[in-house]
């Protein structure tokens, strides 16, 4: 084979290029790719564009390594960046810059599982934003009823949302939260600190609401019936 000519590779057209990326699902893999060669680089960007669901759980992610691929995800419908055991640290910062991207208002499944170096400023400019959002997990943050408000205003087609030891919201929170997003159908309480009647206020609003978990419910059921 002679030294200039091309390898076998490089003649493949972009879109064949970023439909072999779109099936690598080591974000490393993807920028070493990316930084082969322009021609590479223009089908790691479209590999991401094509992409419907982006989970940064088990990777060690920042602020600006989250954001350059949420940025290229045009398409995007799933965005998981769940704190895993090896730390995906994730601030403020990194929800503030996200919130910028194209696909966020079209999003409908968003996991903020365990991401402790959030706060309500991050959380609340981030969701101002998922208007089409219909799953919602931020259990495992330190949230109060600031995001539970955001959420309540821009989130109308809210299904599922998990509260999992969000152990500052109240029973205010909860209750606009409710009130406000009328298609919700289940809420996980796990580990908060809100008492006994403010889920029976709860079902007061939504009669068919699933409080999670299934023990919470049979409590509530010895207290108020429930049919």
């Amino acid at each position: 084979m002679g030294v200039d000519k091309e390898a076998e590779i490089d003649r493949l057209p972009t879109d064949l290029l970023a439909h072999i990326f779109a099936l690598i699902t080591c974000f490393r893999d993807l920028a070493e790719a990316s930084g082969v060669c322009r021609k590479w680089r223009k089908g790691v960007r479209q590999s991401l564009a094509r992409r419907e669901r982006l989970s940064f759980a088990g990777w060690k992610m920042d602020d600006d390594s989250t954001t350059r691929l949420v940025l290229h995800a045009y398409n995007l419908r799933e965005l998981d960046i769940s704190r895993s055991r090896w730390g995906c640290q994730i601030t403020d910062v990194g929800l503030h810059q996200i919130s910028s991207a194209k696909c966020i208002s079209n999003l409908t499944s968003i996991s903020l599982w365990g991401m402790t170096g959030i706060t309500d400023q991050g959380v609340v400019q981030l969701i101002s934003r998922t208007t089409s959002l219909q799953h919602l997990n931020i259990g495992g943050t330190f949230i109060t009823d600031e995001s539970l408000f955001a959420i309540a205003d821009s989130c109308p087609h809210l299904k599922t949302i998990v509260l999992w030891s969000c152990r500052h919201v109240t029973e205010s929170g909860l209750l606009v939260l409710v009130n406000k997003c009328g298609k919700l159908e289940s809420i996980n309480l796990w580990g908060t600190r809100v008492p006994l009647d403010c889920f029976i206020r709860l079902l007061a609003i939504n009669p068919t609401l699933q409080i999670k978990p299934e023990g919470l419910m049979q409590s509530i059921g010895r207290v108020w019936p429930l049919h």
